[in-house]
């Protein structure tokens, strides 16, 4: 292979990227050597089994997605600002319209409410760590590494270019040569073993290391909602595990599923990935539930409304949720009658969303609101999502489908369900819980700031998009017409708003390091569930004396009665397990084997494979089983943290 066909050139924005890479690689190494802190990121980060580290590390990689994606965003944005802009041309459009939305969904949503269930879940329910911490530390590696490997594809070998949905036959080795797609689809690959062993960690978690006392109708709702998503993981995952299985084979290896000349069937593709693709929907969704029915029972000073009702509506929305993928292709030629009950299960899984809006709703009912940042986020979440639910509906009669499909009125649609639902409650999570994970509150008043550009440019970019919709703008196109003005300019005007709010957001994690005042108490928000009961900064092992629990606010309820939470006469010794490089270290060769296959050097690949079997060989025969932590180190760490 000639360098220039491994290199990719030609584009100077991606010959800037490829500066950037270099500059910020070389800084990063630079001031490792220079503080002499090898040592340390090997040993705090890369060999951690935390759940809380690596639940940082989650939202922390989700944040550098939120920006590559975002930086895609802006640049189609540009391109379609204004009748005939060349600021992109047509392949490199592909190519930025693809990244987008694999890297939106894939790459920033999953990971930056999974790296939140991580910190929170096992608090919330009084647990010690994951059921298997080592498990947990595989999962994010491999959700890592399948992030890097989609991410190099822009300077290395070309970014895939056939939509982030990949629909065969566009998507095969005829129609789109090259590594490009295969580094879609490797990339998923990687990163989607992480997510379905996760799915099955949080499921052990929560379902096996509950405190006492807490049944599951005990649990707090944000867990609830973990648990219920942990399902979907586990039913869905394996859907989309096959579907990349087997257009990769397609691609590298010649067999003909997706491709009529072989008797294979495009349609097949479009089918499997819905039967994953519309689940997935309510994995980025119903957590971010959770996360907006913590906040506001935190800052509206009440219980949540309808607790029950609002379990069993995530339990319906669940299951409804795989009931419904033929919607994505009513036009697709399925039939009346097979539209027909698409569209009826469509509309129903509005009803046991409608039960939640009503539930929050009148828990902020006669409810003295604080607003702080976190709440202003689930505040506009309300609103927002049901613009977006509503229109979801219209876009679920089958007939209406017709007209609206295909145009950007679908875009708006969806970009109000998940902007609305996922980012807003990713940005509430993080100002909510930011307090326990690094020891300080960011700044409400920079906070606000960022709020309002994101929120307003939020509305500037994509409600314009419904009427341009109406007006037969069609989506994936990379050019606009006169009569499409001046919606589209104003459109782009939001998007860049929203850029704004999110650099603002950033500066505040920078401004309130260095300014916030120490968080001692571990209970800044005066907080409802457990995990507002650890010191801060949290423990290894999170509690020195696990809970008892009788209601769902636990921790309001033991400050209601003056319970002690910790007494030092009832210490023991406490279990934890060992950190380890072997996670790390396996991932980064199953790494390198699907980097050989993406260019189909077979040999290379095996060897890679090899590797990562001698590794789970060499896991076979560890029997180290961890560590205890005596009651002296306890106590000294439990005076520290409580400032006694």
């Amino acid at each position: 292979m000639e360098l220039d066909e491994f290199f990719v050139t030609g584009e100077p924005l991606i010959y800037a990227g490829m500066v950037s890479i270099a500059l910020v690689s070389a800084a990063i190494i630079f001031l490792l050597t220079y503080f002499k802190r090898w040592k340390w990121l090997w040993r705090e980060w890369l060999t951690t089994v935390d759940h809380k580290r690596i639940g940082i590390m989650y939202i922390l990689s989700a944040l550098a997605m939120l920006f590559r994606g975002g930086i895609d965003a802006l640049m189609m944005r540009t391109q379609l600002a204004f009748p005939d802009m060349n600021f992109l041309d047509a392949q490199h459009y592909d190519e930025i319209f693809t990244t987008h939305g694999t890297i939106m969904i894939f790459f920033m949503a999953m990971p930056f409410l999974i790296g939140l269930m991580n910190i929170v879940v096992p608090l919330q329910i009084g647990a010690r760590d994951f059921a298997f911490p080592y498990v947990n530390a595989l999962s994010f590696w491999s959700f890592f590494f399948g992030a890097l490997l989609f991410n190099i594809s822009f300077v290395i070998g070309g970014a895939p270019d056939a939509g982030w949905t990949s629909y065969a036959p566009l998507a095969g080795a005829a129609m789109s040569p090259g590594p490009g797609q295969n580094f879609y689809l490797l990339g998923l690959q990687l990163s989607g073993i992480g997510t379905l062993a996760t799915g099955i960690n949080l499921m052990v978690t929560i379902l096996k290391m509950r405190a006492p006392g807490m049944t599951l109708f005990k649990m707090p709702i944000f867990t609830w909602s973990t648990l219920i998503t942990s399902f979907i993981i586990v039913f869905a995952f394996p859907i989309l595990t096959v579907a990349l299985a087997l257009m990769t084979i397609d691609r590298i290896f010649g067999s003909q599923f997706f491709t009529l000349t072989g008797e294979g069937l495009p349609m097949m593709w479009a089918n499997l990935f819905w039967m994953w693709g519309h689940p997935e929907v309510y994995i980025v969704i119903l957590p971010a539930f959770g996360i907006f029915s913590e906040v506001i029972a935190t800052f509206a000073r009440k219980q949540l409304f309808g607790y029950t009702a609002m379990v069993w509506s995530i339990i319906v929305i669940a299951g409804l949720s795989f009931l419904v993928w033929v919607h994505h292709f009513f036009t697709m030629g399925a039939g009346a009658f097979v539209n027909s009950v698409f569209s009826v299960t469509t509309m129903a899984i509005a009803v046991p969303t409608g039960v939640k809006i009503f539930n929050w709703l009148a828990t902020l009912y006669k409810s003295k609101i604080q607003t702080t940042t976190a709440m202003m986020w689930a505040l506009a979440f309300i609103p927002s999502f049901v613009i977006g639910g509503v229109t979801g509906v219209m876009l679920g009669m089958a007939a209406a489908d017709y007209q609206f499909h295909n145009t950007y009125f679908l875009i708006a649609h969806f970009h109000y369900v998940l902007i609305s639902g996922t980012v807003f409650a990713s940005f509430a999570g993080l100002v909510y819980w930011y307090p326990k994970m690094f020891g300080h509150k960011l700044n409400e008043r920079i906070g606000k700031w960022s709020f309002w550009l994101f929120v307003i440019g939020f509305h500037v970019c994509f409600l314009p998009q419904y009427f341009l919709g109406l007006d037969g703008m069609p989506r994936r196109v990379f050019h606009i017409v006169p009569e499409w003005m001046p919606l589209n300019p104003i459109s782009t005007v939001g998007a860049f708003g929203m850029g704004i709010g999110f650099a603002v957001f950033v500066y505040n994690i920078y401004y309130s390091y260095r300014h916030s005042k120490r968080e001692t108490t571990g209970d800044p928000w005066d907080g409802r569930t457990l995990e507002w009961a650890t010191p801060t900064p949290v423990p290894a092992y999170n509690f020195a004396i696990v809970p008892h629990v009788d209601s769902h606010d636990a921790y309001w309820e033991m400050k209601r009665k003056d319970e002690v939470i910790y007494d030092e006469t009832k210490l023991e010794p406490i279990h934890m397990p060992n950190s380890t490089g072997q996670p790390f270290i396996m991932m980064s060769m199953l790494f390198f084997a699907s980097f050989a296959l993406v260019f189909e050097w077979i040999w290379l690949a095996i060897a890679g494979l090899t590797g990562v079997l001698v590794m789970m060989v060499v896991r076979s025969f560890d029997y180290n089983d961890g560590y205890y932590i005596d009651v002296v180190d306890i106590k000294r760490t439990e005076r520290s943290a409580r400032g006694l």
